[in-house]
């Protein structure tokens, strides 16, 4: 899931993608709310589509398939001249992209072990962490209490059939989208945000590759295997990304970010209509916890922007 284009669960996130966005005048043709939660089909229906493809390329096999393309997209799509960045870009470009390259792959790791649902629900309490840090409000408490009652809805000691190591792998996910989010914040004020993306997709690359090599997955590769790594990456970067980029136009980012605190829903919708990934009560509720949390943190942030 995610990188940059699996979405961002708060208003730090928002704030950063509302830098990394470059504004243009040129008119948008989907309205602005429905292109949101078309950005949201689209990358939870890239995951479970890739999802599928873990039993043959494996999580890491099936992370670099997607990652790779997804670097190559976005270089197409900024044309970006990597002869023209300076040191500093380099070296800020290789801390983002490692942290987003660790990110996808952790994660991917993740849903093979626990429902696709679950898993973005969990990794979605790091940047909501990150997002609250820092508070004084006693009302943001509250969606401290918010989120850690979803997690507790889903802890292992509360359902045998949740992954323990799964659960582990999501939070660690969700420690690096945190990470992720302060190096976009930083690199984005040095250098244009397509130019950070696309280089930091290469790094990210560099960083997956070799666990694709070395586990054997990519051995399987074949033509129509590379065709759903195409549209993989598609699903989850360059069509997301366009639609994100013309509704952030329209939309303050608060709004934008009070959308898409319902990326959890999409996943769980999207594991249980594709993968038939069925979730307990205790699994639905511990979702609508943290789309709760993440929609009152980011509503009642200090300000609109």
């Amino acid at each position: 899931m995610p990188f940059y284009f699996q979405g961002f669960p708060n208003i730090i996130a928002f704030k950063t993608t509302s830098k990394m966005i470059n504004t243009s005048k040129n008119k948008f043709v989907i309205p602005a709310i429905p292109a949101v939660l078309l950005s949201m089909v689209s990358v939870q229906g890239g995951a479970s589509i890739a999802k599928h493809l873990f039993p043959i390329l494996g999580a890491s096999g099936t992370a670099s398939l997607r990652i790779g393309f997804s670097a190559i997209l976005l270089l197409f799509f900024f044309r970006t001249n990597l002869f023209a960045l300076n040191k500093k870009q380099w070296v800020y470009c290789l801390a983002y992209g490692t942290c987003l390259g660790a990110m996808n792959l952790v994660f991917y790791l993740a849903i093979k072990r626990i429902p696709l649902g679950l898993g973005v629900t969990i990794e979605f309490t790091g940047p909501l962490v990150l997002a609250l840090v820092g508070s004084r409000k006693l009302l943001d408490l509250l969606w401290v209490l918010l989120a850690c009652l979803g997690i507790a809805l889903i802890a292992p000691w509360q359902n045998n059939n949740v992954d323990l190591l799964g659960v582990a792998l999501a939070l660690l996910a969700g420690a690096l989208w945190a990470g992720y989010i302060v190096l976009g914040g930083k690199v984005s004020q040095i250098m244009k945000s397509g130019d950070a993306v696309a280089v930091g997709m290469i790094f990210a690359s560099a960083l997956v590759l070799p666990f694709g090599i070395f586990s054997g997955g990519l051995a399987a590769l074949n033509v129509p295997l590379l065709l759903i790594g195409v549209a993989v990456a598609f699903l989850t970067s360059a069509i997301p990304f366009t639609l994100e980029m013309g509704a952030l136009r329209l939309l303050p980012s608060k709004t934008f970010g009070i959308l898409m605190s319902l990326h959890p829903a999409f996943g769980a919708l999207s594991g249980l209509l594709f993968l038939k990934e069925y979730l307990s009560l205790a699994q639905w509720l511990s979702i609508i916890c943290v789309i709760i949390a993440s929609i009152g943190a980011t509503y009642f942030s200090r300000k609109e922007r």
